[in-house]
């Protein structure tokens, strides 16, 4: 029996953790309300976007 486990590196790839980088123009002022936002509720900006977001897909109605 041997003295030692042996695990290899799991290799991570763009996009395997589920997430993808997405770039967004705002204006300053959205900026502004989102880092108070994230300063009061102890949260990091990406998160509160991701939760907002979340949030708001759930809620929309399109109009024909």
């Amino acid at each position: 029996m041997s003295d030692e486990i042996r695990i290899t590196k799991k290799v991570f790839k763009k996009g395997d953790d589920g997430y993808k980088i997405v770039s967004v123009r705002m204006k300053d002022e959205l900026i502004a309300c989102l880092d108070d936002i994230s300063v009061k509720t102890n949260r990091s900006r990406n998160e509160l976007i991701n939760l907002l977001l979340e949030a708001a897909v759930k809620i929309v109605k399109i109009d024909e």
